[in-house]
């Protein structure tokens, strides 16, 4: 994690987001950049400095747009870190990717208040496959929940059906870092008539591929749904973050073919982490 990139629109969560970024971005070593995105009324970018003030109320936002990113500028500089930010008289649900390719970040953290509401609707909404199945470097998604950091209880979903060791990867290098514990889960759904027992066997098979398994708690759910298991282990077991993963790929019999990491991104409010196999 060298480079995180932040979009931000400053709401609450956003806000919470960057502070998020910030304390991340300590911990990794890595540079951080803050991201705004504009739409304006016309293309601001060929106005000249006259025709500007035809537009008084897109001057005043700009100007508090620039106001908020030298704040979080300030904040990351305080701290030691090397920061930059962009603001980018542009919106929609490719402009993210195409500026955080642009810069070759290789992390994005952003907020939401959840489905349809926040920074980026599309990120979060109808198009998030789009989006989120996209990138392909982690993105983390904070939202109502207050964020503990550093992380000290990490759930990994999956059915540990196919090869998820590149994925897991990027969840150990987060707990190592975090001193945190992870926590296996598979989840039995309606169309998994697997035991609890025979639910364990797939995490135990994956374990073998690496050292020290006896370090990883394994938790097996009958559930009705993938949401339904996540939020019943919530019930009854500590939570700083939950981490999926997604793919274009079709005709697999995992039950994250179908953008079941992105449902549970809109209406979790743990922080939800997304890493593109």
């Amino acid at each position: 994690m060298k480079n995180i990139l932040v979009p931000t629109d400053f709401s609450d969560n956003c806000e919470k987001a960057a502070k998020l970024a910030i304390e991340m971005a300590i911990l990794f070593n890595s540079e951080i950049h803050f991201l705004h995105q504009l739409n304006t009324p016309v293309n601001w970018v060929k106005l000249d400095k006259t025709e500007e003030h035809n537009y008084p109320d897109t001057l005043e936002e700009i100007g508090i747009a620039k106001s908020k990113l030298r704040a979080l500028d300030k904040e990351a500089e305080h701290k030691g870190l090397t920061s930059r930010t962009f603001l980018e008289f542009v919106s929609n649900d490719k402009a993210i990717l195409s500026h955080s390719d642009n810069f070759h970040h290789d992390f994005i953290i952003t907020g939401s208040k959840g489905l349809q509401k926040g920074f980026l609707e599309q990120l979060l909404g109808s198009s998030a496959q789009k989006i989120i199945r996209s990138a392909r470097v982690p993105i983390l998604v904070v939202k109502e929940d207050t964020v503990t950091f550093p992380f000290k209880n990490i759930v990994f979903v999956s059915d540990f059906k196919e090869d998820i060791s590149s994925v897991f990867e990027e969840v150990k290098k987060m707990a190592e870092k975090c001193h945190a514990k992870i926590h296996l889960l598979n989840i039995n759904t309606t169309s998994d008539v697997n035991s609890v027992e025979n639910g364990l066997q797939p995490i135990r098979d994956f374990l073998k591929g690496f050292s020290k398994p006896e370090d990883y708690a394994m938790h097996v759910y009958n559930e009705s749904s993938v949401l339904s298991g996540i939020e019943k282990f919530e019930e009854s077991n500590e939570v700083d973050l939950i981490v999926m993963y997604t793919h274009s790929r079709k005709g697999l019999s995992s039950i994250f073919s179908n953008s079941i990491a992105e449902s549970i991104t809109n209406h979790s409010k743990k922080p939800v982490m997304t890493v593109h196999l």
